[in-house]
Protein backbone atom coordinates (compact mmCIF):
# COMPACT_ATOMS: atom_id res chain seq x y z
CA UNK A 1 0.00 0.00 0.00
CA UNK A 2 1.06 3.56 -0.66
CA UNK A 3 1.51 4.31 3.04
CA UNK A 4 4.84 2.47 2.87
CA UNK A 5 6.10 5.12 0.43
CA UNK A 6 5.74 7.67 3.25
CA UNK A 7 6.48 5.69 6.40
CA UNK A 8 9.15 3.31 7.63
CA UNK A 9 7.10 2.08 10.58
CA UNK A 10 3.41 1.92 11.41
CA UNK A 11 2.37 1.34 15.01
CA UNK A 12 -1.26 0.25 15.34
CA UNK A 13 -2.52 0.36 18.91
CA UNK A 14 -5.61 0.03 21.06
CA UNK A 15 -6.52 0.74 24.67
CA UNK A 16 -9.01 -0.63 27.15
CA UNK A 17 -10.01 1.91 29.77
CA UNK A 18 -12.03 2.38 32.94
CA UNK A 19 -14.48 4.61 31.04
CA UNK A 20 -14.77 7.12 28.21
CA UNK A 21 -13.61 10.34 29.90
CA UNK A 22 -9.87 10.66 29.23
CA UNK A 23 -9.56 13.37 31.88
CA UNK A 24 -11.01 11.20 34.64
CA UNK A 25 -10.66 7.60 33.46
CA UNK A 26 -7.45 5.68 32.77
CA UNK A 27 -5.98 2.94 30.63
CA UNK A 28 -6.17 -0.58 32.06
CA UNK A 29 -4.67 -2.34 29.02
CA UNK A 30 -2.63 -1.14 26.06
CA UNK A 31 -1.70 -3.29 23.10
CA UNK A 32 0.13 -2.47 19.89
CA UNK A 33 1.75 -4.01 16.85
CA UNK A 34 4.72 -2.46 15.09
CA UNK A 35 4.83 -2.99 11.32
CA UNK A 36 7.62 -2.43 8.83
CA UNK A 37 6.98 -3.05 5.15
CA UNK A 38 3.71 -4.72 6.07
CA UNK A 39 5.30 -7.31 8.37
CA UNK A 40 4.85 -7.36 12.15
CA UNK A 41 8.24 -6.66 13.72
CA UNK A 42 7.31 -5.99 17.33
CA UNK A 43 4.54 -5.23 19.74
CA UNK A 44 3.35 -4.93 23.30
CA UNK A 45 0.41 -5.99 25.44
CA UNK A 46 0.35 -4.75 29.04
CA UNK A 47 -2.15 -4.45 31.85
CA UNK A 48 -1.87 -1.35 34.04
CA UNK A 49 -2.51 -1.45 37.76
CA UNK A 50 -5.25 0.67 39.21
CA UNK A 51 -4.38 3.36 41.76
CA UNK A 52 -5.14 2.38 45.34
CA UNK A 53 -8.85 2.62 46.03
CA UNK A 54 -9.86 2.72 42.34
CA UNK A 55 -12.45 0.15 41.28
CA UNK A 56 -13.55 -1.19 37.90
CA UNK A 57 -17.11 -0.65 36.79
CA UNK A 58 -18.88 -4.02 36.34
CA UNK A 59 -19.74 -2.96 32.78
CA UNK A 60 -16.02 -2.77 31.91
CA UNK A 61 -15.37 -6.15 33.52
CA UNK A 62 -18.18 -7.71 31.49
CA UNK A 63 -17.09 -6.01 28.27
CA UNK A 64 -13.41 -6.85 28.45
CA UNK A 65 -13.14 -9.77 30.84
CA UNK A 66 -10.44 -7.82 32.69
CA UNK A 67 -10.79 -7.96 36.47
CA UNK A 68 -9.30 -5.96 39.30
CA UNK A 69 -7.58 -9.12 40.51
CA UNK A 70 -5.88 -9.62 37.17
CA UNK A 71 -4.71 -6.02 37.02
CA UNK A 72 -3.24 -6.34 40.49
CA UNK A 73 -1.51 -9.64 39.71
CA UNK A 74 -0.28 -8.94 36.17
CA UNK A 75 -0.38 -5.17 35.80
CA UNK A 76 2.57 -2.80 35.53
CA UNK A 77 2.94 0.80 36.63
CA UNK A 78 2.16 3.64 34.23
CA UNK A 79 5.86 4.42 33.76
CA UNK A 80 6.64 0.95 32.42
CA UNK A 81 3.70 0.98 30.00
CA UNK A 82 4.55 4.48 28.73
CA UNK A 83 8.19 3.50 28.18
CA UNK A 84 7.19 0.33 26.32
CA UNK A 85 5.04 2.32 23.90
CA UNK A 86 7.73 4.95 23.37
CA UNK A 87 10.21 2.15 22.57
CA UNK A 88 8.02 1.01 19.66
CA UNK A 89 8.72 4.33 17.94
CA UNK A 90 12.45 4.33 18.71
CA UNK A 91 14.70 4.56 15.66
CA UNK A 92 11.98 5.19 13.09
CA UNK A 93 12.63 8.28 10.99
CA UNK A 94 9.16 8.26 9.45
CA UNK A 95 6.50 6.76 11.69
CA UNK A 96 2.72 6.58 11.66
CA UNK A 97 0.49 5.84 14.64
CA UNK A 98 -2.86 4.30 13.73
CA UNK A 99 -5.92 3.10 15.63
CA UNK A 100 -9.60 2.44 15.12
CA UNK A 101 -11.29 5.52 16.60
CA UNK A 102 -7.87 7.07 17.05
CA UNK A 103 -9.17 10.27 18.63
CA UNK A 104 -10.30 8.29 21.68
CA UNK A 105 -7.15 6.20 22.04
CA UNK A 106 -4.73 9.06 21.38
CA UNK A 107 -6.34 11.17 24.12
CA UNK A 108 -5.81 8.36 26.60
CA UNK A 109 -2.31 7.67 25.28
CA UNK A 110 -1.30 11.31 25.81
CA UNK A 111 -2.61 11.15 29.38
CA UNK A 112 -0.45 8.07 29.96
CA UNK A 113 2.72 9.53 28.43
CA UNK A 114 2.54 13.13 29.62
CA UNK A 115 3.05 12.61 33.40
CA UNK A 116 6.03 10.38 32.60
CA UNK A 117 7.71 13.09 30.53
CA UNK A 118 7.27 11.03 27.37
CA UNK A 119 4.57 12.97 25.51
CA UNK A 120 7.28 14.26 23.19
CA UNK A 121 7.33 10.92 21.37
CA UNK A 122 3.99 11.95 19.82
CA UNK A 123 5.40 15.09 18.19
CA UNK A 124 7.18 13.39 15.29
CA UNK A 125 4.76 10.66 14.15
CA UNK A 126 1.76 11.27 11.93
CA UNK A 127 -1.69 9.89 12.76
CA UNK A 128 -4.28 7.77 10.96
CA UNK A 129 -7.79 6.89 12.08
CA UNK A 130 -9.06 3.66 10.52
CA UNK A 131 -12.63 4.48 11.57
CA UNK A 132 -12.57 7.72 9.56
CA UNK A 133 -11.63 5.72 6.47
CA UNK A 134 -14.29 3.11 7.19
CA UNK A 135 -17.00 5.76 7.55
CA UNK A 136 -16.16 6.93 4.05
CA UNK A 137 -16.47 3.38 2.73
CA UNK A 138 -19.56 1.98 4.48
CA UNK A 139 -22.76 3.36 6.00
CA UNK A 140 -23.67 3.14 9.70
CA UNK A 141 -23.00 1.23 11.99
CA UNK A 142 -19.26 1.84 12.31
CA UNK A 143 -17.99 -0.31 15.16
CA UNK A 144 -14.80 -2.29 14.68
CA UNK A 145 -16.83 -5.51 14.61
CA UNK A 146 -18.86 -4.10 11.71
CA UNK A 147 -15.70 -3.27 9.78
CA UNK A 148 -14.29 -6.76 10.38
CA UNK A 149 -17.48 -8.29 8.99
CA UNK A 150 -17.69 -5.88 6.04
CA UNK A 151 -14.20 -6.88 4.88
CA UNK A 152 -14.75 -10.59 5.61
CA UNK A 153 -11.93 -10.78 8.13
CA UNK A 154 -13.76 -12.92 10.71
CA UNK A 155 -11.37 -15.85 10.21
CA UNK A 156 -8.35 -13.64 10.91
CA UNK A 157 -9.54 -10.90 13.26
CA UNK A 158 -11.82 -10.45 16.24
CA UNK A 159 -13.17 -7.41 18.07
CA UNK A 160 -12.68 -8.96 21.52
CA UNK A 161 -12.37 -5.68 23.45
CA UNK A 162 -8.87 -6.76 24.36
CA UNK A 163 -6.14 -4.40 23.22
CA UNK A 164 -3.76 -6.62 21.27
CA UNK A 165 -6.59 -8.42 19.45
CA UNK A 166 -8.20 -5.14 18.48
CA UNK A 167 -4.90 -3.57 17.42
CA UNK A 168 -4.16 -6.54 15.15
CA UNK A 169 -7.71 -6.38 13.80
CA UNK A 170 -7.24 -2.68 12.95
CA UNK A 171 -3.94 -3.47 11.19
CA UNK A 172 -5.62 -6.17 9.06
CA UNK A 173 -8.46 -3.77 8.33
CA UNK A 174 -6.05 -1.13 7.03
CA UNK A 175 -4.56 -3.70 4.66
CA UNK A 176 -8.00 -4.74 3.44
CA UNK A 177 -9.12 -1.15 2.89
CA UNK A 178 -5.92 -0.40 0.97
CA UNK A 179 -6.59 -3.39 -1.28
CA UNK A 180 -10.07 -2.05 -1.92
CA UNK A 181 -8.88 1.50 -2.68
CA UNK A 182 -5.34 2.56 -1.97
CA UNK A 183 -5.91 6.13 -0.80
CA UNK A 184 -5.15 5.77 2.91
CA UNK A 185 -2.28 8.25 2.70
CA UNK A 186 -4.86 10.96 2.07
CA UNK A 187 -6.38 10.34 5.52
CA UNK A 188 -3.14 10.91 7.40
CA UNK A 189 -3.75 13.61 10.04
CA UNK A 190 -7.38 13.90 8.88
CA UNK A 191 -10.05 12.77 11.36
CA UNK A 192 -13.80 12.74 10.94
CA UNK A 193 -15.81 14.47 13.65
CA UNK A 194 -19.44 14.07 14.67
CA UNK A 195 -21.50 16.30 12.36
CA UNK A 196 -23.58 17.63 15.27
CA UNK A 197 -21.41 17.37 18.40
CA UNK A 198 -18.00 18.00 16.90
CA UNK A 199 -14.71 16.63 18.24
CA UNK A 200 -14.79 14.35 21.25
CA UNK A 201 -12.00 15.03 23.71
CA UNK A 202 -8.88 17.10 23.34
CA UNK A 203 -8.01 18.25 19.82
CA UNK A 204 -4.67 17.10 18.45
CA UNK A 205 -2.77 20.09 17.10
CA UNK A 206 -1.43 18.33 13.99
CA UNK A 207 -4.79 16.82 13.00
CA UNK A 208 -7.38 18.42 10.74
CA UNK A 209 -10.96 17.67 11.80
CA UNK A 210 -13.92 17.71 9.43
CA UNK A 211 -17.60 16.84 10.07
CA UNK A 212 -18.31 13.33 8.82
CA UNK A 213 -21.92 12.27 8.21
CA UNK A 214 -23.20 8.77 8.90
CA UNK A 215 -24.00 8.25 5.21
CA UNK A 216 -21.31 8.16 2.57
CA UNK A 217 -21.21 11.26 0.37
CA UNK A 218 -17.69 11.52 -0.98
CA UNK A 219 -14.27 10.94 0.60
CA UNK A 220 -13.56 13.26 3.50
CA UNK A 221 -10.34 14.49 1.91
CA UNK A 222 -12.40 15.87 -1.00
CA UNK A 223 -14.47 17.98 1.41
CA UNK A 224 -11.57 20.07 2.72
Amino acid sequence: MKLWEQFDRIVVFDTETTGIDYGRDRIIEIGAVSLEGGAETGGMDLFLRLPEGRRLDPFIVNLTGITEERLEAEGVEDREAARAFADLLEGAERSLIAAYNAQFDLNFLFRLLQPQGLAGVLKKPRFLDAMTVYKDRRDYPHKLENAIAAYHLEDRAVNSHRSLDDARAAALLLEAMAEERDDLERYVDLFGAHPRYGVSGRRIASVTYRPQPYERVRPLYERI
